[in-house]
This record gives C-alpha cells, structure tokens and sequence, in this order.
C-alpha cells in the first residue's frame, strides 16, 4: 500500500508516493535518483549507503521510508555543492584516500557525522568512528590520514 510522503532531503521537499516500508536506500536510489548512496549488503553490514538522518550516521538499507517522515535527511550529493567539493572530500582526494570509489562515499558521510559528534578526533576514535563501514581496496589508512587531515583543518568547513 502506497502513502504519499513528504521527505526533506539535500535541503529540498520531496512529495513521493510510495510505501512506508520501503527501505530508505530504494527511494533515494531509484525513486529520486540519488544514486550516491550505493547498495550492497541490505544487512547494514558494509555502510557503502551511509547517509546522514540530522548529524548522524545511518544505514540507508535498514530504515523504511516511513520513519524519517520530518527528519533532515542528507546524502552525499547534498554536503557540496556544483561549483567545489566539500572540505572532507576535498581531504579524501588529497590524501588518495579512494582507490576504486564504491565505499568512500558511505566513508564520508560517517566521517562527517564523526567529525560534527568530535571536531578533533584521535586516530582511535577515527577508527572507532568508522568501524561500520567496509573497505575491500584499502588498508584503511589514507581514508583515515583524509579524516585527521580534515579535522585539522576545521570541521566547521566540512
């Protein structure tokens, strides 16, 4: 059974019809085509479909539709904008931080909840900060120098 529903993503009012109980990750994806949230697991395992629900981290793929009705939701095609990219993601690129792409942008949502949560993290608490999201290209290390480097720098650019 379908509902009309009203969702405030990326700053913009999306009016969908569509039912509750669809996972959140399928109507960005394929009902609005924001497509940055990625999909794989559907178990909340992997975080490649992190996206932000007010400042923090959530797995996309585990929350129907019909629980962030009047939540500020936030993708990764909403924390830049056309003309530059955000500070955190201008930090991944400086320090290659992506090797093949798929995970980095579920990596930088949970770094920018991590990074709002605690400005000045420890490596550990990057670590820990991160620990749901997976990684099959990396050692970890260059996604998290980009998270230390952009706490130096300030979070309040992110």
């Amino acid at each position: 059974m379908k509902e009309e529903i009203r969702l405030d993503i990326n700053e913009k009012i999306h009016r969908i019809s569509v039912s509750p109980y669809k996972p959140l990750r399928d109507v960005l994806r394929y009902d609005l085509c924001l497509t940055g949230t990625k999909e794989s697991c559907d178990t909340g395992v992997c975080g490649v479909c992190t996206i932000l629900i007010g400042d923090k981290a959530v797995k996309s793929c585990l929350v129907p539709v019909g629980k962030v009705v009047g939540e500020k939701i936030t993708t990764i095609e909403g924390i830049s904008n056309e003309e530059e990219f955000s500070l955190l993601q201008q930090s991944f690129i400086d320090c290659f931080a992506s090797q093949c792409g798929y995970c980095i942008p579920g990596f930088i949502m949970a770094s920018t909840s991590l990074l709002i949560e605690n400005p000045d993290p420890t490596i550990q608490e990057i670590r820990e900060g991160l620990s749901g999201n997976l990684c099959r290209c990396t050692g970890y290390v260059k996604i998290i120098d980009a998270v230390k480097r952009a706490a130096e720098m300030g979070v309040e650019k992110i």
